[in-house]
């Protein structure tokens, strides 16, 4: 499975009509679709698709067609997704109407092949299921336990400060945690896994 970082965006013509294909995290899905919904007011369609793992390592999946006939949009960015193995990722298809109907079989090609423009621009990175830890320590060792995450690229998500020292919320694959708390174990106590 492969997962992306950023938003990247491409556009296609197809007799006139555009189709602005963004591929993002999930993450931003919400906000992105609010963004191009303001940024494009003139759009005809908004048309969405996105996969996720839920908190039950469940794949959810989600698709749109935004009043394009039933099946002609959304299914088909759905199925890029899919065919491209990505996980984590959503895609929307912002469309301007260029005065020509596509048929069915037109809007299949033009919105696949949009969500197929936007996945071959974007960097494509292997999916790793990441964990969450949380830590605490005290202040005299913050700088130790912060070149050790730096050296395991843990990412701290979240950062608390109370009078014994630094609560982190720490977020990475579960190898990388293992390996940290091996290195720190005098450094840090465990709050949550």
């Amino acid at each position: 499975m492969f997962t992306v970082t950023a938003h990247t965006y491409e556009m296609l013509v197809e007799k006139q009509s555009k189709f602005i294909a963004h591929l993002m995290p999930y993450g931003m899905f919400d906000e992105v679709l609010a963004s191009l919904k303001a940024e494009h007011p003139k759009a005809r369609h908004f048309v969405t698709a996105f996969r996720y793992i839920n908190e039950f390592d469940q794949v959810v999946e989600g698709s749109s067609d935004d009043g394009e006939p039933r099946g002609t949009s959304g299914k088909p960015t759905l199925s890029v997704l899919q065919g491209s193995d990505l996980i984590n990722a959503a895609l929307v298809t912002v469309r301007y109407f260029g005065g020509t109907k596509l048929g069915t079989g037109g809007l299949v090609r033009a919105y696949s092949d949009a969500a197929n423009l936007a996945v071959s621009a974007a960097e494509l990175l292997s999916y790793q299921k990441e964990n969450i830890l949380v830590v605490n320590c005290a202040y005299s060792d913050i700088g130790k336990v912060d070149y050790l995450l730096e050296q395991l690229g843990i990412r701290v998500v979240e950062k608390a400060f109370d009078a014994v020292g630094e609560i982190m919320h720490l977020q990475a694959p579960q190898e990388h945690l293992d390996a940290f708390l091996k290195e720190a174990e005098r450094l840090v106590s465990v709050v949550t896994r």
